[in-house]
């Protein structure tokens, strides 16, 4: 016999029938007078993350929602995320509430505010001036060509059909966004914790929402000291594994039993990508024969184009 139950899946699943981890942002848009807004979400996650032309966010909200109708209007946006306080978090609650104008929720608002950085020709939405790292984002409203649902804005009680099937309007009371990220903002504190190596106590409070919710409350856990599991302990790719597969990549490029002994340690999944950048490079230096002093050269330049 099963030790689960069977539970009913109804609307808004993940906050009625399920304990859902999930971010607390304050999404930051423009109104129609051109004022940055601010709605609190937790339906916004990576989209696109390797591979593309570019990184991208996924946001789910109400169509009828003030961000949402703002998104529709100006295509931009910024996504900030906050750290971990009650008074955080009674404020995000307070700005997720429905029924209120612009104006309205963001009068009291405790929340300061500042530039972003994207810039660009059009106005953008200023940024959470205490959030730990801020996504300025663009919609990316040529997907399924969904920018045609501007001229939808404004019909509040529900959206008949048509509808797009990933991007823009996708039901009556639904609106997805694909949001290229123009600019990753991050206050200087976790940007050299990312940069020079991150440890227990380099991470931002990050709250995080339980999902659930019922007639009264939201739910979400308060932040606590992370802690660490070594990837793979102990796990190292076989020398002959690493030479083989850089034997195979270019017949022009030889590697070194040396300059293959510096990859071991890198998962079988990525290898193939990780020999392919040194090949790229030492194409593009003239050089046929890779030995472990071109490793460490290729290695400071990617630690250099992370900086």
């Amino acid at each position: 016999m099963s030790s689960f139950r069977d539970l009913r899946i109804v609307d808004n699943f993940y906050q009625t029938s399920a304990f859902f981890p999930m971010p607390t942002i304050l999404v930051s848009s423009l109104s129609e007078s051109g004022k940055t807004s601010i709605g609190s979400y937790s339906l916004c996650f990576p989209y696109y993350v390797a591979g593309k032309d570019h990184y991208a966010m996924i946001l789910e909200c109400r169509n009828s929602s003030n961000t949402a109708q703002n998104i529709l209007r100006s295509g931009k946006c910024a996504l900030n995320f906050i750290e971990d306080s009650r008074a955080n978090f009674k404020e995000a609650v307070r700005l997720g509430f429905p029924g209120e104008t612009c104006e309205e929720k963001m009068k009291n608002c405790r929340f300061a505010l500042e530039a972003g950085q994207a810039g660009g020709e059009q106005k953008r939405p200023l940024v959470v001036k205490d959030a730990y790292q801020v996504f300025e984002c663009t919609w990316w409203s040529e997907l399924e060509n969904a920018y045609s649902d501007s001229a939808r804005i404004g019909q509040l009680e529900g959206i008949d059909p048509p509808y797009h099937e990933f991007n823009g309007i996708t039901s009556k009371f639904g609106v997805h966004f694909i949001l290229k990220i123009d600019k990753i903002l991050i206050k200087e504190r976790y940007y050299n914790a990312i940069i020079g190596g991150v440890k227990a106590g380099s991470f931002p409070r990050v709250p995080v929402d339980y999902g659930y919710r019922d007639n009264t409350h939201f739910w979400y856990t308060r932040f606590s000291r992370p802690i660490s599991e070594r990837i793979a302990a102990g796990k190292t790719a076989e020398l002959s594994t690493v030479v083989y597969a850089a034997s195979r990549m270019d017949p022009e490029v030889k590697f070194t039993d040396e300059a293959c002994a510096t990859l071991v340690k890198v998962p079988r999944v990525f290898l193939k990508a990780a020999l392919q950048g040194c090949v790229d490079w030492v194409k593009a230096n003239n050089i046929s024969l890779i030995e472990e002093k071109h490793m460490a050269i290729i290695r400071d330049k990617r630690n250099a184009e992370k900086k």
